[in-house]
């Protein structure tokens, strides 16, 4: 006779998975794959889900880190959600390929703001971990030395510029709430006159997903954050979850990447997933726990979205 399997409670995040900007990057090169047929070329990760470019490889996507990598001509070429450096797009002209522009909205509202600061005179500070494609497009939007990086408060003390110097801020769009209030805390005390971005840089898929983990994680012996390791808004989920009292807080690709061994005993289970995570991936996570538990799953919502963005205007059926 099999052994009954023990309860478990999963508190379901809401909001959770797919952004307006993810879906609406996705969409673009879809619809660029219907519209010019394949091979469409992208440049960088689409989003940070390998689930989600595989599937678009098997339509015909063809992923580059290069711009060199796509062949000169008419190729239609696509840039990643996470926007890109103005060089691209100029070098993409230059060989007449067919540039897309997937950036999300959100973030080109970012690259818009360090503009106009440039523009005004401004030295622009970017709150944001170096290295990831939206921090390297947001710096390529203006010349070698007009934007300063920083990640930490300790950078913030390291920085040195003129007291006279006029100073504005903008952020990486999927940062810690948190960690970047912390930042902009110890900016705005060094620098007082620093100016401020007109409305949050951190999107409100970010702040909503983390609010979810921090309403959750206490109630939780264990957490699991579907997404994957290359995704900022996922791994701070993943540091929400920690920092709001949660024992074990995990970040997982796909069901088989699930250590077992952590999520012995456990009776309550938050799940949520970052934003390019599809909810496929979701149900899968849930239901390689029901093999295993009874389950008893219940969503608990904090904000409702609504936020949609058009496809780019080349791509829009009145266009055909």
């Amino acid at each position: 006779m099999t052994a009954p399997k023990p309860p478990l409670r999963i508190l379901l995040c809401a909001p959770r998975g797919f952004c307006a900007g993810v879906v609406r990057a996705i969409d673009v090169v879809e619809a660029a794959l219907a519209r010019f047929g394949p091979p469409v070329y992208v440049r960088h990760e689409i989003v940070h889900n390998r689930y989600v470019v595989d599937a678009l490889k098997r339509k015909g996507a063809v992923f580059v880190e290069d711009l060199d990598e796509a062949p000169d001509g008419d190729a239609p070429v696509v840039f990643s959600a996470h926007g890109v450096a103005k060089s691209v797009p100029e070098a993409a002209r230059a060989r007449n390929l067919i540039a897309i522009d997937a950036t999300c909205p959100l973030v080109t509202k970012v690259h818009r703001e360090a503009e106009v600061h440039f523009r005004r005179g401004r030295l622009v500070v970017l709150i944001g971990h170096a290295g990831h494609p939206e921090v390297v497009g947001t710096m390529g939007q203006l010349p070698d030395g007009a934007v300063l990086l920083v990640e930490t408060e300790a950078d913030v003390e390291r920085l040195e510029i003129s007291p006279d110097r006029e100073l504005a801020y903008v952020t990486q769009t999927t940062l810690s709430v948190d960690d970047t209030a912390a930042v902009v805390v110890a900016l705005k005390r060094r620098f007082p006159a620093v100016v401020s971005p007109h409305k949050e840089d951190i999107c409100y898929a970010t702040t909503n997903r983390q609010e979810a983990v921090k309403r959750v994680a206490p109630q939780c012996d264990a957490l699991i954050v579907v997404g994957a390791a290359n995704s900022s808004n996922s791994q701070r989920l993943r540091e929400v979850a920690e920092r709001a009292g949660c024992p074990v807080a995990q970040l997982v690709a796909r069901a088989v990447d699930i250590d077992w061994a952590a999520f012995t005993g456990i009776r309550t289970l938050g799940v949520t997933a970052g934003a390019s995570a599809p909810e496929v991936l979701v149900d899968e996570i849930i239901d390689a726990f029901a093999e295993r538990y009874e389950v008893e799953v219940e969503t608990v919502s904090t904000a409702d979205e609504n936020v949609f963005f058009p496809l780019p205007r080349e791509l829009r059926p009145a266009a055909e």
